[in-house]
């Protein structure tokens, strides 16, 4: 999230895709409020009539997984009404940057695709460079062979009637959201976008995103108050567990996986260090260096050295070019390839897709260990409907954990801000914090090995490892130390003296940190997070709402990242009334600012966009695995017959299984013609683990249903209330009837789409609440991080001819 919530409130219109944030994010919506009280424009743009739609300006109800093709059209409106803030696209994007002659884009594909690994050579997309290395550019924006021509070849077949053919949005609306939203594309205008799970969802969820923020690029609207492309978080720490590697790709500090292709530190780093010869390019990747060597000294302590790379060879390496994703993982379970599992606060037997496989997974297991505040359809998967627990062969162990309230540690919110809670009371039972579980179960796992001497100790015993879990000890290690006294410009730090900040961090062993991005959230020994409770603020700050004082924001306590970019080439604020920061007196003054260099058009100045190689917002974007331009691809399964914009039916990078038990509807499947969207609710957080064991909120939302048109009841013989059964090509479940206004029948190519929408939430260990959703969901996901797409597949549904017909 580029900027945090309150700054909603700054800006001048707000568009919602992907979100119900009036009921799922509530204290966002808040801030979205307080700038519709000031007079900006609140669009939403959903399946699904809700609270967010009765409190926006505009509601504007589309097909399920069509956001490219809305976005692409509101994109092509920009450029073909020269809406775009001329300075910032040509000085802060890669708008002029020419692209190499081996790019280019045919019917659906984009040069490089090999149809048999389903895969892009990426370097296809690579930019023409001059004798230096450094991109040509042609800030005139009139080369073909420009991004910014190239995009606009790109999105001229994203015309009105085309996208609302293909979305089911009338012309009149499209237009509506279009002109409201490119207003914002003025030096004293800004628009920001909220997102939530709705934009991710999808196999092309990352695209979906990637668009998202090339209209803001071109509209100005990045690192500006009131601007940004603003993430939702679905819990308190969706942001931190991300920036701590809950994804197995990448290592904290998203520093990317180890590898069998780089089997030394040497070639990790030349493989991951990205390399610029533009002067004005900050590059801050470059330091990776830096970043990782600390890393690998907080993990391995005084065995780590410059002359065993660090302890590099003692870290696993995944196999290249193999998907370790869960997806996949379970995919593997599945042939029986994985004899054991630890899973800790996830519920996949419920909350991932297409369920019946996951729950034939779990059986091939050996073992199973549970960490969880109660039990689950997965920690009890061997006693589900249908099952004989004497034939289940995995014997499964259930950790029992506390809860939140019951134990030390810090939470990271949308906003990036890095705040600790004290335990509230102690933990009811025998449960322990997950924290506490992992320290003693690896103490056990290093006894065994000092004992036995088991394969490859190296990688366990060589690193450093608590006595006893201690919540502040883990976030000092987080932030880093000192491992000698150093002098650094002139300052001499002592061993075993916090590290100030993430600029500190060096390459050759003398300081740690497990989370460069967390260097100097902590620098202090006697400095708690709880104690930045400082609601103090200047003027500037307050006229923002910036609160620097409260909290910590990561990076170095930045609250709108990319801020240099609010400021013309000479520091002077874009919008004097909301500067974000200016350059005055020869230095920066408000938030923290991208790096302390001057302006770009002073001497050594830099480029706004630090953490891009060249240092430039990237409207072309070639480090996506699915394409350089967003592209509009249907789901997986669709009720369309054909895609309006190219050949190719889905993404062609498109994540999926192939077991006996994943199936997929063909196009316009007349047996499956509605599209399923699924969703959270207020009452339920995310798949129900801990709320459906809260009996008030179990009362305020007591079981499955499913959310249907008028229309579309009335063709099922349907009524309110009724039970129905709900059915894709992979199963069934039993749901019942909401129907409803909030679900509206779009005209798509021509025919009516009928669009239904049900809660994730239930499941079969609560009594009498219905059983999962995600037993229709198929196993597909996004290339880029294979998140599968619940938002958008096919289903049937009819009236239950009993109240429980349905066989598990």
């Amino acid at each position: 999230m580029t900027q945090h919530w309150i700054d909603i409130k700054n800006a001048n219109a707000v568009l919602i895709m992907g979100s119900n944030a009036a009921e799922h994010h509530p204290i966002s919506f808040k801030w979205v409020l307080k700038a519709k009280d000031a007079g900006a424009k609140v669009i939403h743009v959903d399946p699904k009539f809700s609270r967010t739609s009765a409190r926006s300006d505009m509601h504007v109800p589309l097909r399920s997984g069509t956001d490219i093709a809305f976005l692409g059209g509101m994109l092509k409106y920009i450029l073909d009404n020269n809406l775009i803030q001329k300075e910032y696209v040509t000085e802060y994007t890669n708008a002029s940057f020419i692209v190499g002659d081996d790019y280019e884009f045919k019917d659906g594909l984009f040069s490089g695709y090999d149809a048999t690994t389903r895969k892009y050579d990426r370097k296809k997309w690579a930019f023409a460079k001059d004798e230096k290395g450094v991109p040509k550019r042609d800030k005139t924006l009139k080369d073909p062979r420009c991004v910014y021509q190239l995009m606009a070849k790109h999105y001229e077949r994203y015309d009105l009637d085309t996208v609302s053919s293909i979305t089911g949005v009338s012309k009149e609306n499209l237009l509506a959201v279009y002109e409201i939203y490119a207003a914002t594309g003025k030096p004293d205008k800004a628009g920001t976008m909220m997102y939530a799970l709705g934009w991710t969802q999808h196999t092309v969820g990352v695209q979906n995103i990637r668009l998202a923020a090339m209209i803001q690029l071109l509209l100005g609207n990045i690192g500006v108050a009131g601007g940004g492309v603003n993430a939702l978080r679905g819990e308190p720490n969706v942001q931190g567990s991300t920036d701590h590697a809950l994804l197995w790709h990448i290592l904290p500090g998203y520093n990317a996986m180890p590898t069998t292709a780089w089997p030394t530190l040497e070639e990790y780093l030349k493989a991951n260090t990205p390399v610029t010869n533009d002067p004005k390019s900050v590059n801050w990747w470059g330091n990776r260096p830096k970043y990782v060597v600390s890393l690998l000294k907080g993990w391995f302590g005084d065995k780590a050295t410059a002359e065993n790379e660090f302890g590099y060879a003692w870290l696993p390496k995944a196999e290249a070019g193999v998907n370790y994703a869960s997806l996949f993982m379970f995919d593997k379970m599945y042939a029986g390839k994985i004899r054991g599992g630890m899973i800790f606060g996830h519920n996949p037997a419920q909350s991932m897709p297409n369920t019946h496989k996951i729950r034939r997974a779990l059986q091939n297991l050996d073992w199973l260990v549970m960490g969880e505040a109660h039990d689950t359809e997965t920690s009890s998967f061997w006693r589900g409907p249908g099952l004989d627990p004497k034939k289940i062969k995995t014997e499964v162990f259930l950790l029992p954990s506390c809860q939140r309230g019951e134990k030390d540690g810090t939470t990271s919110n949308s906003g990036r801000w890095h705040q600790w809670h004290f335990k509230g009371y102690e933990p009811m039972g025998e449960s322990k914090p997950m924290g506490w579980m992992i320290v003693e179960i690896m103490k056990r796992v290093r006894a065994l090995y000092e004992k036995e001497k088991g394969a490859f100790p190296e990688g366990v015993l060589n690193h450093v490892w608590l006595d006893e879990y201690d919540a502040e000890e883990v976030a000092r290690q987080i932030n880093g130390m000192f491992t000698r006294d150093v002098t650094i410009k002139g300052k001499t730090y002592k061993k075993g003296d916090q590290v100030p900040g993430f600029a500190l961090l060096q390459a050759d062993g003398s300081t740690t940190s497990l989370n460069w991005v967390y260097c100097g959230g902590y620098p202090a020994k006697d400095q708690n997070l709880a104690k930045r409770r400082d609601l103090n603020q200047t003027p500037l700050d307050a006229k923002l709402g910036l609160f620097p004082n409260y909290s910590w924001a990561w990076p170095m306590n930045r609250r709108i990242l990319y801020n240099r970019a609010s400021v013309d080439v000479n520091g002077k604020p874009f919008n004097p009334e909301l500067p974000v920061i200016a350059w005055q007196d020869g230095k920066w003054v408000g938030d923290t600012p991208d790096g302390g260099a001057p302006p770009v058009a002073m001497e050594k100045g830099t480029y706004p966009f630090i953490m891009h190689t060249e240092g430039h917002g990237q409207l072309f974007g070639p480090g996506r695995v699915d394409g350089p331009f967003p592209e509009h691809y249907e789901p997986a399964e669709t009720p369309v017959a054909k895609n309006p914009f190219s050949s190719q039916m889905n993404n062609p990078c498109m994540a999926f299984t192939s077991s006996d038990k994943d199936l997929l509807a063909k196009p316009a499947d007349p047996k499956y013609p509605i599209v399923l969207t699924t969703y959270s609710l207020t009452e339920h957080w995310c798949g129900g683990g801990d709320t459906r064991n809260t009996p008030y909120l179990l009362e305020a939302e007591p079981q499955l249903y499913v959310e249907m048109s008028h229309e579309l009841a009335e063709e099922k013989g349907i009524k309110n209330g009724d039970p129905v059964i709900v059915e894709s090509i992979r199963g069934k479940v039993e749901a019942i009837a909401m129907v409803t206004v909030r679900m509206t029948p779009l005209t798509v190519q021509g025919k009516t789409v009928h669009l239904i929408g049900m809660p994730f939430c239930f499941g079969w260990t609560t009594p009498g609440v219905g059983d999962a959703t995600n037993r229709l969901t198929p196993s597909v996901g996004d290339p880029n991080t294979t998140i599968p797409e619940y938002k958008a597949c096919l289903v049937n549904v009819r009236k239950a001819s009993k109240v429980k017909e349905l066989v598990i």
